[in-house]
């Protein structure tokens, strides 16, 4: 049931007349749900301010949160909805803080001993129910947008570029290789090529539990990146059960070079920097 302007005009002498009764039982509403997450002083100004705009809005003639007067109130309920979802508080305990209006006004005013007041009352509910399907809302969206941010994150920690020696870098990939991930190594290994001018670059896959065209095609786009950079990549870590799939599926790495371990990789790369490697024992042997 929509709200008419008489309504909103009756309504808002009703949230005037008992303010204070249901600010009071509004808050003390939302603090059972909250149990104490939110400091009793911060949820008291959420609440005193969106009890203001809403009372705004109706004393303006406002029926609808989409009115050209409701553009406070939307700000106050975005600015919350943001706030509840970065903080990490539910979507539930969040719309609550909006639903719980409907039972404070209801109780402060004994809608239910007047015809008049109780089909006024309906009228403000499904007010209440644009503002909460509006918090849900912004609530959802900043939600998705932490998730975005965390998943970044968790690609860029995933995806380490480390400096093995003097001119050699590494990326140990670890877990499944998928386009998203793949674009991240290939980004963060040519930033760190020209951060440390380093010629080769060691690809280990160790880590990768499954080699299929796909994980392929991303490997060798990187290597394909890195020598435009004027790198050359060496791909590790290739065990005889992807070493089999390799061939199954008819891949071909070309001339690059190829290492059963990140350590006979890191010997190969060093050998082409010139670098003096000898093995332990044979230096043990020869002392």
């Amino acid at each position: 049931m929509a709200l008419s302007t008489e309504a909103a005009s009756r309504l808002t002498a009703r949230l005037d007349e008992h303010e204070d009764q249901i600010s009071e039982l509004w808050v003390r509403q939302v603090a059972a749900t909250l149990r104490g997450r939110l400091s009793q002083g911060e949820l008291d100004r959420q609440v005193r301010e969106l009890f203001r705009s809403l009372r705004d809005l109706l004393a303006a003639g406002g029926t609808q949160l989409e009115d050209n007067d409701g553009g406070e109130l939307r700000a106050l309920l975005s600015e919350m909805s943001r706030s509840r979802a970065l903080q990490g508080f539910t979507s539930t305990e969040t719309a609550v803080s909006v639903f719980a209006v409907k039972d404070a006004f209801a109780t402060a005013t004994n809608v239910y001993d007047d015809a008049q007041a109780m089909s006024d009352y309906i009228g403000f509910g499904a007010l209440i129910d644009q503002l909460g399907l509006f918090t849900f809302a912004t609530y959802a969206q900043a939600r998705e947008e932490v998730i975005a941010d965390q998943a970044e994150q968790l690609l860029e920690l995933a995806t380490p570029v480390v400096k093995l020696w003097d001119g050699v870098v590494a990326v140990p990939l670890v877990g499944t290789l998928d386009s998203a991930r793949a674009q991240v190594v290939m980004e963060r290994l040519l930033q760190t090529l020209v951060d440390t001018g380093s010629p080769y670059a060691i690809i280990d896959i160790t880590g990768v539990p499954a080699v299929d065209t796909q994980v392929a095609q991303h490997v060798l786009k990187t290597v394909v990146a890195a020598r435009l950079m004027g790198a050359e990549c060496i791909i590790s870590g290739i065990r005889p059960q992807i070493a089999q799939t390799i061939v199954a599926l008819g891949i071909e790495f070309g001339d690059i070079a190829t290492k059963a371990t990140l350590a006979d990789a890191l010997r190969h790369a060093l050998r082409r920097t010139g670098a003096d490697v000898a093995r332990r024992g044979a230096a043990r042997r020869e002392n």
